[in-house]
């Protein structure tokens, strides 16, 4: 299974979608606040459909105290458009932890500089704004599924 953190995020139906992914994919979400939203949220929960009640998602107040409970030897993949490699040039497999940021911050520069080789970032035409949040999330998951063998491994 893959962990989905969402650092600070605050557009309520990227959240909800990101959820509709983690269901579809068996990936636990983790929601790090402050949130820009609450979580009862009608856009959050129209674009989380029929999945929101069932994800029941992890919602922690705060890094710190979400840190605090990571396992020690969990394997963190940090998205941005600072990043290096693409995720299909990375091994990714089973319980990884793929970080995202908030729409318009992203990922803090302090957080991204700590990781060396574990920053991916989706490759794009020069120019180009950054893709959505949750298109973002879609491709790195999906990845990580075909990476691990697809769905027919278990996940």
């Amino acid at each position: 299974m893959w962990n989905v953190v969402l650092l600070r995020p605050e557009i309520p139906p990227n959240t909800g979608t990101i959820g509709r992914l983690c269901m579809a994919t068996g990936a636990r979400l983790h929601l790090v606040g402050p949130l820009g939203f609450s979580l009862d949220d009608r856009l959050l929960k129209r674009a989380g459909l029929d999945y929101w009640h069932r994800l029941q998602p992890s919602v922690w107040d705060n890094l710190a105290s979400f840190q605090a409970q990571l396992p020690a030897d969990a394997r963190h993949w940090f998205l941005s458009t600072k990043g290096g490699s693409a995720p299909w040039q990375a091994e990714l497999r089973a319980g990884d932890w793929f970080w995202f940021g908030s729409e318009t911050r992203g990922l803090p520069e302090s957080m991204l500089r700590e990781a060396p080789g574990r920053v991916l970032r989706l490759p794009m035409r020069q120019g180009e704004r950054s893709l959505n949040l949750a298109v973002c999330a879609g491709v790195v998951l999906y990845e990580a599924v075909r990476q691990d063998g697809g769905f027919a491994s278990g996940a």
